[in-house]
């Protein structure tokens, strides 16, 4: 029996021969003793070929097929050209090193494999020796293609799609939040500090941005004039709040001020600034991740609420295993385990709280428009976790659903039944897929049309030569000299000249076939006299 060994390298694969014994029991002493030795070890094992992989594309290709059992064609092919064919008097036996893919090549080669005995100290010698082995190959080539085609797999392996990113959502909703707090307290700050220099401010100018952007541009209160009227006016947007500013500097109470404190309250005031504008960008940021990752989340509850909900379970898949009843208290832990501890009534709602609908809704009713609510989050979030084509069809339509249930708690009017909407919005999803598979096929047109212009262009240039050296040649035959801009206009015609060319050949193959037809009867006669 022929043992034949396969090592599947980061480089490619090897195929080894196994020194013939009657079993491959036997063998196992030798190995043992021998695969610390290199001369001893290569008097059984021996190498028969070597298959590389071409690029490290190919390589992360073929060690992915192999981790879920698959046969590469590489693998497939090599084997099938380089491993002799199994006779009756001498059987051939593959050993490798995985039991799925012994199955695989065993169903896909008709080879009997093996990966017990003495196949797992071969394939250990072998890792050992394996650089000495092949010729061409060292320790360092081996480290490099083992570390890099390492990275490639883990890389793939923990890889997600860009598309579902809710791991941004997480971080840029936690830093959200921070940047609120932070632009609060200071804010707050320096409300307090220019309120030495002009406490009037306050009172003119209550929001904190604003109250920011008016301390930088103001400075020193003695500074205000007539002239600076219009730069209040173009950041209070209100020609009053600029006219009692104004006023109010030149009758103000507040001590004055040094220039080295003017110098940090106005550095602090611009942070101030820049932070409050970076948070609208962020909320910006996250509205776009939202419409992204979770669209009929968003448009049922809101970006904020919708990534707080993503946050606080994990992520998007998590968030879609919940039941409602663990959606509706999500964000009340503590108030819920006290109330357990307590034997108190248990919390109504969670993160939900801040979502419009809760905060519309009567008292008595609060808990019921949350329980509703927490249910169509599920339906929302199953919806964006598991759907192949995103879209806000679903949100709106579980949106109309809650609202109709709040003008049912109020007004007592009856809503629509769960199944009739749902119904509505799987067909207007069909109608909004076919419209965004045509759009995608006119974007494609419009590519292809974009990509052909220099062929076009080319052509077109081709057919004006052929157009003017045709009207050369008719202007000859007519024998009549005719002025520049009839050989002009008759290039530009060009689908006049296509059609007289298309038609031309018709007429004369018409002709032709007369001139046959008479000379066919004038044979007819001369053979008949």
């Amino acid at each position: 029996m022929a043992l034949f060994v396969l090592y599947e390298h980061a480089a490619g694969y090897g195929l080894f021969s196994v020194k013939e014994f009657d079993e491959i029991g036997m063998l196992l002493p030798q190995v043992e003793a021998s695969v610390m030795d290199m001369a001893r070890f290569n008097s059984i094992v021996k190498l028969v070929g070597f298959h590389p992989f071409k690029t490290a594309v190919a390589a992360l290709n073929n060690v992915n097929a192999i981790s879920e059992g698959l046969l590469p064609d590489d693998l497939s092919s090599f084997l099938d050209t380089t491993l002799p064919k199994s006779a009756k008097k001498k059987p051939v036996t593959l050993g490798v090193a995985d039991a799925k893919l012994g199955a695989a090549i065993a169903e896909a080669l008709n080879v009997q494999c093996s990966h017990i005995g003495a196949v797992p100290e071969i394939l250990r010698g072998i890792r050992q020796h394996f650089s000495s082995m092949v010729k061409g190959f060292s320790d360092q080539s081996a480290a490099v293609a083992q570390l890099g085609l390492g990275h490639s797999y883990s890389r793939c392996k923990v890889k997600f799609n860009v598309h579902r990113s809710d791991n941004m959502i997480i971080q840029s909703i936690a830093l959200l939040d921070q940047l609120d707090k932070d632009v609060n307290t200071f804010s707050m700050r320096i409300r307090e500090w220019y309120s030495y220099h002009f406490p009037e401010l306050v009172k003119i100018v209550p929001d904190n941005y604003m109250f920011a952007k008016v301390a930088h541009y103001i400075k020193d209160r003695k500074s205000l004039t007539d002239e600076s009227l219009a730069g209040l006016e173009e950041i209070t947007m209100d020609a009053d709040k600029a006219q009692a500013i104004l006023a109010a500097s030149k009758m103000s109470m507040g001590m004055d001020i040094s220039m080295i404190d003017l110098m940090n309250i106005e550095m602090f005031a611009l942070r101030v600034i820049k932070l409050s504008d970076y948070r609208q960008q962020l909320s910006g940021y996250l509205h776009s991740k939202m419409t992204s990752v979770a669209p009929n989340l968003a448009t049922l509850i809101g970006d904020q609420v919708g990534a707080r909900l993503i946050s606080k379970a994990g992520s998007l898949t998590n968030l879609a295993k919940f039941p409602a009843s663990t959606v509706q208290i999500l964000g009340a832990e503590k108030a819920l385990f006290r109330a357990l501890k307590t034997k108190s009534n248990t919390p109504k709602y969670g993160l939900l709280f801040n979502s419009t609908f809760i905060g519309r809704a009567n008292a008595k009713n609060k808990g019921r428009i949350s329980r509703f609510l927490a249910n169509k989050c599920t339906i929302a979030s199953r919806i964006d976790c598991f759907t192949e084509t995103p879209s806000t069809v679903f949100g709106e339509a579980l949106k109309s659903q809650v609202e109709e249930r709040l003008k049912f708690y109020e007004q007592g009017e009856t809503p629509r039944k769960n199944l009739e909407v749902m119904k509505e919005a799987m067909e207007l999803a069909k109608q909004s897929a076919v419209q965004e598979s045509k759009k995608k096929k006119k974007n494609k047109r419009k590519l292809e049309e974009t990509n052909g212009n220099g062929t076009e262009m080319n052509g077109d240039g081709e057919k004006s030569a052929k157009k003017r050296k045709k009207s050369k040649l008719n202007d000859t035959n007519d024998g009549g000299n005719e002025d520049a801009a009839d050989a002009d206009e008759s290039t530009l015609n060009g689908s006049a000249l296509l059609d007289n060319s298309t038609a031309q050949p018709d007429v004369t193959n018409g002709e032709g076939k007369k001139k046959k037809k008479k000379k066919n009867k004038n044979r007819d006669a001369e053979v008949e006299a």
